[in-house]
This record gives C-alpha cells, sequence and structure tokens, in this order.
C-alpha cells in the first residue's frame, strides 16, 4: 500500500509539474501551450487529414496534453491545454485531472482534441468541464516506434474526440472520470 501512495503521488506530481514547467510567467506559458497547441494539430491532420476541415468549420476545438499511469487496479493522470472559439477567436487556458478504477499496469503520454460541433457543446464544455467514460486501450510507444490502440476516439453529444498517444507503455481496461476547468492564472478574465 505504501508503494501504492508513493507512485500515485509522483504521478500527481509529474502532471502538475508539466504545466508548471512550461514558462514561469502566465504569458510564457499560454505562449508554450498556444505552441503544443499547434504542434499537435499537426500530428492530428497528418493522422487524420479530414480532421483539418472539421476543426476550422466547428464553432470550437480544444487541445489538451495529459499524463496517465494505471497501477494495478488504480488510474491517475492530469494535463492541461487550451479551448478556442472558433467564433469569437477567444481562447480559454484549462487543466485536466482523471481518475478512474479498473485492471491495468503501465503509464502512457497522450493527447486529446475535442471538435465541438455546436456551440452547446462548447460552452458547456468550457462552463462544466466533465467527461466520464469506460476506456480500454494498449499502448507501446516510444518516439516514432510501437503503435497505440485506444477506445476515446469517438463522437458522443455534438463532440469529437481524438486521441493521439505520445509515449507510453500501458495495458488497461478502466472506468475513469475526467475533470477540465478553467486556469484562473492563465486566463485573462
Amino acid at each position: 500500500m505504501k508503494r501504492f501512495a508513493i507512485l500515485t503521488g509522483m504521478v500527481l506530481a509529474l502532471a502538475v509539474a508539466g504545466c508548471a514547467s512550461k514558462g514561469a510567467s502566465p504569458k510564457a506559458k499560454r505562449e508554450n501551450i498556444n505552441q503544443e497547441r499547434q504542434e499537435i494539430l499537426n500530428t492530428l491532420y497528418k493522422e487524420e487529414p479530414q480532421a483539418r476541415k472539421q476543426i476550422a468549420t466547428a464553432p470550437g476545438y480544444g487541445v489538451f496534453s495529459n499524463i496517465n499511469v494505471n497501477i494495478i487496479f488504480a488510474s491517475f493522470g492530469g494535463g492541461y491545454g487550451v479551448v478556442r472559439d472558433n467564433t469569437s477567436g477567444l481562447d480559454t487556458y484549462m487543466r485536466v485531472g482523471e481518475a478512474g478504477i479498473g485492471i491495468g499496469a503501465g503509464a502512457k503520454d497522450y493527447r486529446l482534441i475535442f471538435v465541438f460541433h455546436n456551440e452547446w457543446a462548447l460552452k458547456r464544455f468550457i462552463d462544466k468541464g466533465w467527461n466520464f467514460g469506460a476506456q480500454a486501450d494498449a499502448a507501446a510507444k516510444s518516439s516514432d516506434k510501437g503503435g497505440a490502440a485506444g477506445g476515446e476516439d469517438s463522437f458522443y453529444n455534438n463532440v469529437t474526440v481524438y486521441e493521439i498517444t505520445e509515449t507510453g507503455l500501458a495495458l488497461q481496461a478502466t472506468l475513469k472520470g475526467m475533470k477540465f476547468w478553467k486556469d484562473n492564472s492563465l486566463n485573462y478574465n
């Protein structure tokens, strides 16, 4: 049990440090998140070319960078990202935390891209930010080597979700909850 608590603490510390290491000032953090957003979108467009038009014509989209660790019966993770309102051009910087139960082991560094197909879905995500669901995946990827198969690329409630695994070694089947919320330290309002 002590080992589990130590590993859980390390995972959460890494997830929280992810955004903290992106620059000392809020301006530097926003710039790094925006740069990472473009890199993630470029990767998505290579893997899913139709996503470029889908994002360009949608009322908005979100791009998040996450780290997840599954240790036997528990899953924990966290990250950060930004949601763009294509109509107004405004960005909302957000955080994400996740926890779940299930069977598995491993860790993965992955990206989530949300495409909001109507204003209601966009506003609801920014204001409420919840996502809850089952996940089953296998990932073994380092740099450009390896592969990943997941159960999260989906269309639900007027939102399309894409997942891109950056690195990791994981085999897990979990029921997890994710909470997305505004990062007040990075938003202007």
